[in-house]
């Protein structure tokens, strides 16, 4: 059974926050104010952890005197979700514009590597359209 995700109800700087703790995993707030453009005060991170935890993004372990912060939802789970509501919300549903898009964002990035495994994952998702497995 698929577990209910918290909805997405975060400002600019609690999404900054999510991703610095997506980026290491588990976090203190001096860590994440640490790695945060023009961080707010360490009162601030605080109150801003908290709100998180609140909303069901993040929950806390107690490492002596400090908090450590970790994700509620897996990274890949988080991923999938942004992702299927940005796809819904700035390309009107559609898969095939939001990767039309990244593909004009960034091709000089893009090695052969890449691309070949993009192509490789277009012939699965066809292969399971058609209900075979790969």
């Amino acid at each position: 059974m698929k577990r209910e995700q918290p909805p997405l109800d975060v400002s600019r700087r609690e999404r900054q926050i999510m991703g610095v703790i997506y980026r290491l995993g588990r976090a203190t707030a001096v860590e994440v104010a640490g790695n945060l453009p023009d961080p707010p005060s360490p009162t601030a991170v605080r109150t801003m952890l908290r709100i998180l935890e609140e909303k069901g993004h993040l929950r806390h372990e107690r490492d002596g005197t400090r908090h450590v912060y970790s994700p509620t939802v897996p990274r890949d789970e988080a991923r999938r979700s942004v992702l299927s509501d940005v796809i819904h919300t700035f390309f009107n549903g559609s898969p095939e514009q939001a990767m039309a898009t990244l593909l004009d964002l960034s091709p000089a990035e893009l090695t052969d590597r890449d691309l070949s495994r993009m192509l490789h994952l277009i012939e699965q998702a066809r292969q399971r359209k058609k209900g075979v497995r790969p």
